[in-house]
């Protein structure tokens, strides 16, 4: 399955089942993909099976994203706690610690949602749990990196001395 979307075809439908681009085997975190993208918007439709989440309890720094459910009932996650969302539910993730979030679907049945984003570029993601940093400087998939936050160096580690 390809990662980056197919402009020839900008379109994709969310009760559809023609367009999967990519899926997940993680454990606890399988899905599958549609996604639409453009230069600055872009926009992936979720599948997840019972007992399956989207990603890691996270938030985004520059880049705002907004959850749209389309079918079934999935848990969301965020700093005040956990809530149950229905079909026609919107919700905003601003960048920055109070976007963070998860999504999970703890019924019996398939969860569909619209995760879009601003899809801006360089871009960071915070794992709040596992104490993890992304930074994404591009659009493919080899193009970001994922760092402990624990392995953090001193802004001078490794900088020769300067001339005196």
């Amino acid at each position: 399955m390809a990662y980056a979307c197919d402009l020839t075809n900008p379109s994709i439908n969310l009760l559809g089942d023609d367009d999967w681009i990519a899926e997940s085997a993680t454990p606890g975190y399988r899905w599958r993909r549609m996604r639409l993208a453009g230069e600055n918007l872009g926009a992936s439709l979720y599948e997840l099976g019972p007992g399956q989440r989207t990603f890691p309890y996270h938030y985004e720094l520059g880049n705002d994203e907004l959850l749209l459910v389309v079918h079934g009932s999935p848990t969301l996650r965020e700093r005040d706690g956990e809530r149950d969302l229905q079909p026609g539910d919107c919700v905003l993730f601003p960048s920055g610690a109070d976007g963070a979030h998860e999504v999970s679907n703890r019924t019996n049945e398939t969860v569909r949602i619209l995760i879009a984003s601003n899809f801006t570029v360089p871009r960071a993601a915070v794992q709040v749990d596992s104490n993890k940093l992304m930074i994404r400087w591009g659009t493919e998939p080899d193009e970001s990196l994922w760092f402990r936050r624990d392995d953090a160096a001193d802004y001078w580690d490794r900088v020769p001395p300067g001339e005196t």
